[in-house]
């Protein structure tokens, strides 16, 4: 063999600057700063203007803190949102938002004045001081602030592009006066009222809580069954028996006014025989003697679990741990079971009142005796208010007037012998169940409770003197131990308590701290009243066009109906939103708008001694003018005469102290952000907002509430949520389990192109994962996709599209199918953007990129690119379908990988601006062809069995790849319009024959190899030497040279 030329100089192998290895770290904060430079936002909006609109109402995230790892994902599929419908050649502007009011940054004020050791002014209520309070507000105004510049800056560097030079908040004061004027609205229409009733209530916060606001824990709780003795019955043989109620919430007991059965429940009235097993021979015989005669009265479907609960409780409390056991057995009862509306007209005694009665002034708590049914003379007040002899026995009267008062069994439906007695205590403060039965009856709230969750000081039991008291969500308070069970124990009537009962309870979202419910004066929007909805009277309009004004006013309708209909006008991605904010609108209380606190927006109401508030648009307009110009500290007595005007006595009105909850902040958002008129791109209403699924009892319904309110309608034609981001296990992430991923540590390791290309790689309708492993996954597909793009850049080296272009009818077919490939992704990403499916946007691009494309077309025609004649038909016919693909791929690219389709695009056309101005054109129809498609896949299945075929020569080394491999192929699956030689270009093997079998084989080939392209041909001569087609090239160049 003579000794063979090196042809490597003669091939043309792609060249590009373009690195394999990214750094995007390094690199992306550059890129951010160029696009700030040169007002890439400002450009894009420009180069839209007067397009087909597209929508997007931005959900505020909270002033506080960093961005964690479901702020990014929920700000890229938003950014996502508007950069494909920007790509789609609408203008889709993105006003970014935040949602600056509110108690976690009260919290975070109010922890600097601790470390400060700075007495915390009174904030609200009608002995605050006003400058106090605008002081504190300029605290608060500040840190949210803050808060909003660092997460701003955060989101730049995740490559959100969005009006960051303009974002609304809701600490402006443009948007304070129209949130005013949304609650304006509702006040001219009378759509407000004030009333006592159980709300959701912090203690922690001490504030009313609306339903958004408040998250569900699982729990384990004290359980008592407690015995009211019943005085008073239309049933004879009931008097002087024991009705037991169970309940979870000892803290109730002080409180109680009635017990509730169930009308249709069956009862049992029963007396109890004890046996006792085990060694010990000491017996509690007056105990005993006394349990076996008192009759008891149960639900007859769960006596059973009853007796349980006493017999361990006895157990314990007689014998203790591994002494003898108490079983109880039901007594034959002397009466007949029967049902509970028989107990119409029983009444029962608080089973407090003669432990309160036999307490005399000074003892301590404890003291004191049950026994006696009687006081005697001189005998005291309640420990809790001792002081001077009158004012303790005056208190005293007052504490035996509440508990001394009748008892009476009420109807209710709402009991049920699921768990418990089937008696139900009432206590219409805090539940509202309890206050909607007991106001039915003429019971009314007696407000005990403080804000704190302590009973108030001149409380009948354990109020203000009492150095047991603690607020009520304190554990040990309700504790088997605490003060209320010893206090009923000592009184003879707790039956049992155990501190083991498991349960879900509701929590505060922001302290996680317990909430009740607490009977409080607060302003409500009612669900089920009729509203008129009334166009904007205190300073706003309902949009700006003549079709918006034309909105028809739901009259006759109730907000309930209002927001049920407008659920069923909605667009839910996906499709279950709808039954879940269905669910929880249709099964909803009066809407609670007031807050006990400093930092929001005052609820600007004029309120009459008799508790009617003023209905004045004159005066309305005149307060939403002094808030736009000054700022919620506007509302100030300062301004009570000059809002009243000359038609209202100041002296007759009083000025409401409290705020509005922070969800009707950000429920307004759509007056003042899409209605406003300040940003002239946007309209109402929205055509998408886009929140996590626990948005649906948050904004989503707060959005709708509102709107429906002022409106008639839904702000929204489309809602989308996600999931919540857990760890690689599927856990909650969380600090103390050490799980949570920090989104700002990604981007300094991996960049933000990988958590982008991670968000919208994941199911993001469901709860989607993240961890180490995950993240390591998502940079090894974002690899091939740079390696893509890498490729394209390189083969692409010098392509001139005037000189060099060939049309789609010359063409090969391949060349022709991988274009009609293409048509055929574009429609994919084109619906998926129409479903807002990213997930599957984003894989179709990936497997075309992995499967079609590298897989593929590239790994076919990489040897027609490197060895054939530069100006044959057939290369260029390559290259311009390679240049095709990059001008199409570039564009499905730009809005999830941001940042790195950025350094592609200007890496080609480094003089043609951002790739983020570019929008898709649509494709020729001639493309797909649906026969050349069909040839094509039975192809590339007869391909697969091929290269599977050859594998095991490969792992057995008889070939080092498979153009070394001569193989055979049935001819029944090889479809028409293919020959031998251009099968075997296709399979990229020496040579291709069929044969009648059903199999492909495949073998070592004894041709040579080709010096240049590494095909093994007939026409090599010998190894090393040329085949004809490289022969005729590199003589065409050496002549040429």
């Amino acid at each position: 063999m003579s000794e063979q030329r090196d042809y490597r100089d003669t091939v043309f192998l792609p060249q590009t600057d373009f690195p394999m290895k990214a750094g995007l770290p390094a690199k992306e904060p550059g890129i951010a700063a160029r696009w700030e430079a040169e007002g890439l936002y400002r450009r894009l909006r420009e180069s839209r203007k007067g397009r087909e609109t597209f929508i997007f109402h931005d959900g505020p995230p909270y002033a506080n803190g960093d961005m964690h790892i479901g702020h990014a994902l929920n700000h890229v599929l938003k950014d996502m949102v508007c950069r494909t419908q920007n790509l789609l050649g609408k203008d889709a502007p993105y006003v970014p938002g935040w949602d600056c009011h509110g108690l976690p940054i009260e919290w975070k004020v109010e922890e600097q004045y601790r470390k400060d050791k700075k007495q915390k002014p009174v904030l609200s209520g009608a002995h605050r001081d006003e400058a106090a309070v605008f002081a504190f507000r300029e605290e608060c105004r500040a840190y949210a602030q803050h808060w909003v510049n660092v997460q701003r800056e955060q989101l730049k560097r995740l490559g959100i592009m969005a009006d960051w030079d303009n974002p609304y908040l809701t600490m402006q004061k443009e948007s304070e006066a129209i949130i005013v004027a949304e609650l304006m609205k509702l006040a001219e229409a009378g759509n407000l009222y004030r009333g006592s009733k159980p709300v959701m209530w912090s203690p922690v916060e001490e504030t009313a809580l609306a339903e958004a606001e408040v998250e569900y824990e699982d729990i384990t709780s004290t359980q008592i069954d407690v015995a009211f003795e019943i005085v008073d019955s239309p049933i004879p043989e009931l008097v002087g028996a024991h009705a037991v109620i169970w309940t979870t919430t000892p803290w109730t007991i002080p409180v109680n006014q009635a017990i509730a059965y169930g009308p249709e429940v069956e009862y049992s009235a029963f007396r109890l025989f004890v046996t006792i097993s085990g060694s010990s021979t000491e017996f509690p015989e007056d105990q005993i003697a006394n349990l076996q005669k008192t009759k008891f009265i149960v639900a007859t479907e769960l006596l059973s679990d009853f007796t349980d609960r006493l017999a361990n409780e006895l157990t314990k409390r007689w014998y203790g741990i591994g002494g003898n056991t108490v079983k109880l057995t039901v007594v034959e009862p002397t009466r007949k079971p029967f049902v509970g509306s028989d107990l119409a007209g029983t009444i029962a005694r608080h089973p407090i009142y003669n432990l309160l009665l036999s307490r005399q002034p000074g003892l301590d708590p404890g003291q004191g005796s049950s026994s006696s049914g009687t006081a005697p003379e001189e005998s005291g007040a309640p420990d809790q208010v001792r002081g001077d002899a009158g004012d303790d026995r005056a208190a005293w009267q007052r504490a035996l007037e509440f508990y001394a008062r009748p008892r009476p069994f009420l109807p209710g439906d709402f009991v049920t012998t699921d768990s418990g007695t089937g008696l139900v205590h009432m206590a219409p403060d805090h539940g509202e169940d309890d206050f909607a039965l007991c106001k039915a009856n003429g019971i009314e709230p007696v407000f005990a409770v403080q804000a704190n969750g302590t009973y108030r000081d001149d409380w009948g039991w354990l109020g203000g003197n009492d150095e047991r008291r603690r607020s009520v969500i304190n554990k040990p308070f309700n504790a088997p131990e605490g003060p209320i069970c010893s206090d009923l124990r000592e009184a003879g009537a707790l039956l049992a308590a155990s501190e083991d009962y498991q349960h879900s309870y509701p929590h505060s979202w922001r302290s996680k701290a317990k909430v009740i419910f607490r009977a409080t004066a607060q302003w409500f929007v009612p669900m089920d009243k009729p509203l008129d909805v009334v166009p904007a009277k205190a300073g706003t309009a309902v949009g700006q066009g003549a079709d918006l004004q034309a909105i028809p006013a739901s009259a006759g309708m109730t907000l309930r109906e209002s927001a049920m209909q407008a659920i069923a006008d909605t667009r839910f991605v996906p499709e279950k939103g709808r039954n879940r904010l269905a669910s929880m609108v249709a099964g909803r209380p009066d809407w609670v708008l007031s807050r006990q606190r400093a930092w929001g927006v005052p609820i600007t109401l004029f309120v009459r001694p008799d508790g009617s508030y003023l209905q004045d648009a004159a005066v309305n307009a005149r307060i939403v003018a002094a808030i736009r110009e000054h700022g919620m500290d506007a509302w100030s007595e300062a301004n009570k005469a000059a809002f009243l005007g000359q038609d209202h006595d100041p002296t007759e009105f009083e000025m409401v102290t409290d705020i509005l909850d922070v969800w009707f902040d950000s429920g307004s958002t759509h007056a003042f952000v899409l209605d406003s008129g300040r940003w002239p791109d946007l309209a109402w209403p929205a055509d998408l907002y886009l929140e996590g699924s626990d948005q649906h009892r948050g904004w989503f319904q707060s959005s709708l509430l509102e709107s429906c309110a002022t409106r008639g309608r839904a702000p929204f034609r489309t809602l989308l949520t996600h999931g919540f981001t857990m760890d690689a296990k599927g856990k909650k992430m969380s600090k103390s389990l050490g799980n949570t991923i920090d989104p700002l540590k990604v981007m300094e390791t991996y960049g933000a192109d990988i958590i982008r290309l991670w968000a919208l790689s994941v199911d993001f309708t469901e709860d989607h994962r993240i961890g180490d492993e995950i993240l390591k996954g998502v940079a090894d597909q974002y690899r091939k996709l740079r390696n893509t793009f890498r490729y394209l850049l390189g083969a692409l080296d010098g392509f001139d599209h005037a000189g060099e272009a060939v049309e789609f009818a010359a063409m090969p077919e391949l060349e022709r199918y991988m274009l009609g490939e293409l048509a055929r992704l574009d429609g994919t990403l084109r619906q998926a953007i129409a479903d807002f499916d990213f997930n599957e946007y984003t894989r179709a691009l990936i497997d075309f990129c992995n499967e079609d494309l590298s897989a593929f077309f590239f790994d076919i025609r990489k040897d027609r690119l490197y060895c054939d004649d530069p100006a044959g038909t057939e290369r260029r016919a390559y290259r311009t379908v390679l240049d095709t693909l990059f001008q199409a791929l570039i564009r499905y690219a730009a809005p999830v990988l941001v940042f790195t389709a950025e350094e592609v695009w200007t890496t080609r056309f480094p003089d043609r601006g951002s790739v983020h101005l570019q929008e898709l054109h649509p494709l020729p129809g001639e493309w797909r062809d649906e026969a050349l498609a069909a040839r094509f896949a039975a192809l590339r299945a007869l391909r697969a069995a091929v290269t599977e075929t050859i594998e095991p020569l490969r792992r057995d080394k008889t070939v080092r790849s498979s153009l070394e491999a001569e193989v055979a192929v049935p001819a029944a699956q090889v479809p028409q319009g293919f020959d031998d030689v251009m099968l075997a270009e296709l399979f990229i093997t020496a040579s291709v024959t069929r044969h009648d079998g059903e199999t492909v084989t495949a073998q070592r080939t004894s041709e040579d190899k080709c010096g240049r392209c590494w095909r093994l041909l007939p026409d090599v001569s010998e190894d090393g030497a040329l085949c004809g087609r490289c022969e005729s090239v590199v003589g065409a160049a050496e002549v040429a040279a």
